[in-house]
């Protein structure tokens, strides 16, 4: 316990692991759990219903668990649930799930930085990068490897793709498609993530199909629902076409456009 400030507040359900730290005038609640060697800031609140993983960052002022900003919300029982490693930055606020997810989840290895909110029944997959002041609304959910620029709002129900980037302060309404770069007002397709792709090790041949793959879907004269079935016919699809024409047509909202 030496490393956990004499005026932070901890309810003694909370279930702490070893290495723990925790600054002056956090408040830690019932029903709580922070796995090893996770440090917590100065005046931070962590409700009932929150689980932070192993070594991950919550720093000062950061609120997780509070109840959903919904109305349907009728006091259930539901959580946050946070991975491994991942850091929280100052000021961020996530609230727990409703009896429609019953959790909100943020993965291992994600970067969420100041004044971002995470509202109920998000998911949000593994390293996945949030800039500051980006406000997820209820139900999003949020791919490995993807990237939210600074100030970007998202509406409700929103499916955000894997290893793309969303430029800064944009409002998204549609769902983003995997693996591309999307900018814009109204927010578009504005070319494939190459900088991203690369990083992560995606092979030329690999980013050349992908590239093309997405000209037919949103620089090419045929509709979406004409360029995936063109894209079908070519038969033999590589693993992110098939993840990338999978995501178009489960898409609920439908995706967002080209342009020129």
């Amino acid at each position: 316990m030496e490393n956990i400030h004499t005026t932070a507040t901890i309810h003694p359900k909370t279930i702490i692991g070893k290495d723990v730290t925790i600054g002056p005038y956090s408040w830690i609640n019932e029903h709580v759990i922070i796995e090893d060697s996770c440090q917590i800031g100065s005046h931070v609140v962590l409700l009932p219903g929150t689980h932070l993983g192993k070594e991950c960052k919550v720093l000062h002022h950061a609120v997780l668990g509070e109840i959903p900003q919904d109305l349907k919300f009728g006091g259930e029982s539901t959580t946050v649930e946070i991975g491994d490693r991942t850091v929280i930055r100052e000021f961020v606020t996530i609230n727990r799930g409703t009896k429609a997810h019953w959790k909100t989840a943020v993965g291992s290895d994600c970067f969420i930085m100041a004044y971002v909110h995470i509202a109920h029944d998000c998911t949000v997959g593994n390293n996945v990068i949030i800039a500051n002041a980006v406000n997820l609304s209820g139900h999003v959910e949020i791919e490995d490897w993807a990237i939210v620029g600074g100030m970007v709002g998202v509406h409700q129900f929103v499916k955000i793709g894997q290893h793309c980037f969303i430029g800064g302060h944009y409002r998204v309404s549609k769902d983003i498609p995997p693996y591309i770069i999307a900018a814009g007002e109204p927010i578009a397709y504005h070319g494939i993530n190459i900088t991203g792709l690369k990083r992560r090790g995606f092979t030329s041949e690999t980013i050349r199909d992908i590239k093309h793959t997405c000209q037919l879907i949103f620089r090419s004269d045929y509709n979406v629902s004409e360029a995936i079935k063109k894209i079908e016919e070519n038969g033999d699809l590589i693993p992110e076409v098939q993840n990338l024409v999978k995501f178009i047509k489960n898409s609920e909202r439908g995706i967002i456009q080209g342009i020129g």
